[in-house]
């Protein structure tokens, strides 16, 4: 089953056929990294070759010009297919150079330093790996201050879940700006070799172990007064805050569908191929009920995606013209919180359900369903926001109670 009957832009094909060029040597070197708990490097090499890296720049800068979410989401499914771990990695880097290409639209001619950053993306000189995660907080608080020095800011603090650094050439991250304004949630895009920035080298984790997602500390970390920007108060949703965590975090939700997507394809292929006491397993009665049980439940994730990305482009359309409110901000978030929920939860039944039909073989380390039943667990605690939270959120922007923090 496919997540669409396709990409809606000359763009997104273009990306949905690079993927799919390098799929088959991603699935190749899956079970190695996840069994060395080390990211390929060499997968990130063919996606940058493929021209997978720059989707999202400008053809007049050397990339692809892909504008749309729904296809954004399209092709990190397709991708998860091949390696999950990749996929989430990938679509750190594609979040912001998805915000870096809509800055550089609006800048106009203003716009010379974003496009050095992204044109560098096309020449494959730069990657970029995203966290926002801290121990003990959220993305709405982070602990992680950057302070005014006498030539620009000094940060100081410790992130989770960097996922792509250790090949990164650059990290982007959000921060608690502290100066004679008060306290702002803001953001930073380094270099990785800048002075103070001490990657951690101690991700061991239950799945997703070729994400690479280290934690990183930084430590003293100088920088000029240009590299922070404020997007709003400090532990407050606000308008830019609202969308930068919806548009980063939308598309990650489809590679959660695309391991489904996978196990669902596993699952049924290997029930076509079985015998059990000399009777075609596709026979049984109760087999048939999971399939189509799966089959359900996967149209429904792939459905709310589908439409999860559709509203995201016509928001994004509407918002070139006319400044979207606060209100529809949260709504935004509201769509891709249902989503969010929706797939997660849908995601681990299916991959479960593949496990069952497999039998005892799937429970070997060597079987391609034994990582994606590891690797799908990792979607529910992604924030924002993670499943207790998510409800209740949902509820009050649905009642008209916009929540502040």
């Amino acid at each position: 089953m496919s997540y669409a009957t396709g990409p809606k832009t000359d763009p997104g094909a273009h990306l949905l056929l690079a993927i799919e060029s390098v799929v088959p040597r991603l699935q190749e070197r899956a079970a190695q990294a996840d069994r060395e708990s080390a990211l390929c490097q060499e997968n990130f090499a063919d996606l940058q070759a493929a021209g997978v890296a720059s989707a999202w720049v400008p053809s007049e800068l050397g990339g692809l010009g892909l504008q749309s979410v729904h296809d954004w989401i399209l092709a990190i499914a397709a991708l998860a297919k091949g390696d999950g771990s990749t996929a989430i990695a990938m679509n750190m880097h594609l979040a912001v150079s998805a915000g870096m290409a809509v800055a550089y639209r609006r800048a106009g001619s203003k716009a010379d330093g974003l496009a050095a950053g992204l044109s560098a993306m096309a020449r494959g000189e730069m990657l970029v790996c995203a966290t926002a995660t801290e121990a003990g907080s959220d993305n709405l608080h982070p602990f992680t201050e950057a302070t005014r020095t006498a030539g620009g800011w000094r940060i100081d603090g410790t992130k989770l879940f960097a996922t792509l650094s250790p090949v990164a050439t650059h990290i982007a991250m959000n921060l608690k700006v502290c100066d004679d304004d008060g306290e702002h949630i803001g953001t930073a895009l380094l270099p990785m070799a800048t002075p103070g920035i001490q990657p951690q080298n101690d991700w061991d984790a239950l799945g997703m172990r070729g994400s690479g997602s280290q934690s990183i500390r930084f430590d003293n970390v100088e920088v000029s007064e240009s590299t922070v920007r404020r997007l709003g108060p400090w532990g407050v949703w606000s308008i830019p805050v609202l969308l930068n965590r919806t548009m980063a975090n939308l598309p990650l939700v489809g590679a959660f569908l695309g391991m489904a997507e996978a196990a669902y394809e596993i699952a049924v292929a290997n029930v076509n191929q079985r015998q059990k006491l000399g009777k075609a397993m596709n026979r049984e009665p109760g087999v048939q009920h999971v399939v189509g049980e799966m089959t359900m439940e996967l149209a429904r994730c792939q459905s709310i995606m589908r439409q999860a990305g559709l509203v995201m482009d016509a928001f994004l359309e509407r918002s070139r013209d006319t400044a979207p409110t606060l209100a529809a901000a949260h709504e935004i978030m509201q769509d891709y919180q249902a989503a969010k929920w929706t797939v997660n939860r849908g995601a681990i039944k299916i991959v479960g359900q593949a496990m069952d039909l497999a039998g005892g073989a799937a429970f070997m380390s060597s079987h391609p369903l034994s990582r994606l039943y590891r690797d799908v667990r990792a979607g529910p605690f992604m924030q924002p926001y993670s499943p207790p939270e998510a409800r209740e959120y949902v509820g009050k922007v649905a009642l008209g109670l916009l929540p502040e923090d």
